[in-house]
């Protein structure tokens, strides 16, 4: 997993996600670490009621916020002002391109507190700033695999190299099935156990097939033969047959693969010559399907199983 690492000057920074901030006050904290994706509006706290201000998120100040300050006695303003800063608070934004009074720009500079302002409105900023924090902080890993939107179900596909991974990739694209990421897919944990899965800037929409080289889906088979990111629902493992191991024939043991401690449903698949690997994966989805929908067909037949030889040993019991 890599370690995230975000301060409050990459906000100043950042121009993708249009955030707009421009620092008012408090630069001698620009270099406070932010940590958490979460984001807090201090009305409360601004009352005087300061028991859930949580100062490690950043501290989003509206028009009802700054309205409020206004009409407060220049006094009490500045307690209030100073009671807030008085938390070791990441940063504060005003947004709506608001000026923010005098005693909370007075209030920040003393305590070290970045005070930044962005045009924003407040529901607009809080969207940008949660996508953001959110792609910078969350945890994130990559593994080697395929990542594939079958039916609508992101597949994981594992497997050693040359188990053909690629080509079972490339079959269900001729398909008709979406490409996410091939060789290299980058995955981020969202909140609250979302896996998203994504390929490399410089690997983006390509596949890699021995004997052909670095391949364009998106050039070859158009825009609706990929996809940029995908919800990992499933994982599937691709392995070379073995005579001598026993493989799961009724699929009653249901088995978990853990990445960025989420545990996601997991499916080992032996490979030998004859079996259609590209129908038993998308077998697989449509079955996931069912099974979200509360349908097992393995239970079924487990169940209806049990009960027809309970049934047959009531009737011998009876005899």
């Amino acid at each position: 997993m890599k370690a995230r690492k975000l301060t409050v000057q990459d906000l100043l920074d950042e121009v993708k996600y249009g955030l707009d901030l421009t620092l008012l006050a408090g630069g001698e904290g620009v270099r406070n670490k932010l940590e958490t994706p979460k984001i807090q509006k201090p009305g409360l706290a601004l009352t005087g009621y300061t028991e859930y201000i949580y100062p490690e998120r950043v501290q989003i100040l509206g028009n009802t916020e700054i309205s409020y300050l206004r009409h407060l006695s220049s006094e009490t303003a500045r307690s209030q002002a100073e009671r807030l800063c008085s938390f070791p608070i990441v940063c504060l934004i005003v947004t709506l391109g608001l000026e923010p009074p005098e005693c909370l720009v007075e209030a920040a500079e003393k305590a070290g507190i970045p005070l930044l302002r962005s045009s924003h409105a407040s529901s607009q900023f809080i969207s940008l700033i949660t996508s953001y924090l959110e792609d910078r902080l969350l945890p994130a890993t990559h593994v080697h695999g395929v990542l594939m939107d079958v039916f609508g179900v992101g597949i994981l596909i594992l497997g050693k190299s040359g188990i053909g991974k690629s080509e079972c990739a490339l079959d269900l694209v001729i398909r008709g099935h979406r490409l996410v990421a091939d060789d290299v897919v980058q995955i981020k944990k969202k909140m609250p156990s979302a896996l998203v899965g994504n390929a490399a800037e410089a690997l983006q929409f390509r596949m890699e097939i021995r004997g052909l080289g670095i391949i364009n889906i998106k050039d070859l088979y158009g825009i609706s033969a990929i996809r940029e990111k995908k919800i990992i629902n499933l994982v599937i493992e691709l392995c070379e047959w073995n005579a001598s191991q026993d493989y799961d024939r009724l699929g009653l043991d249901e088995h978990y693969y853990k990445i960025l401690d989420v545990d996601l449903k997991y499916l080992k698949i032996p490979v030998r010559y004859g079996r259609n690997l590209t129908s038993i994966i998308e077998v697989a989805a449509r079955n996931f399907l069912l099974q979200v929908m509360g349908y097992d067909s393995t239970r079924e037949f487990h169940d209806n199983l049990l009960e027809k030889l309970e049934a047959r040993t009531a009737m011998e019991e009876v005899e």
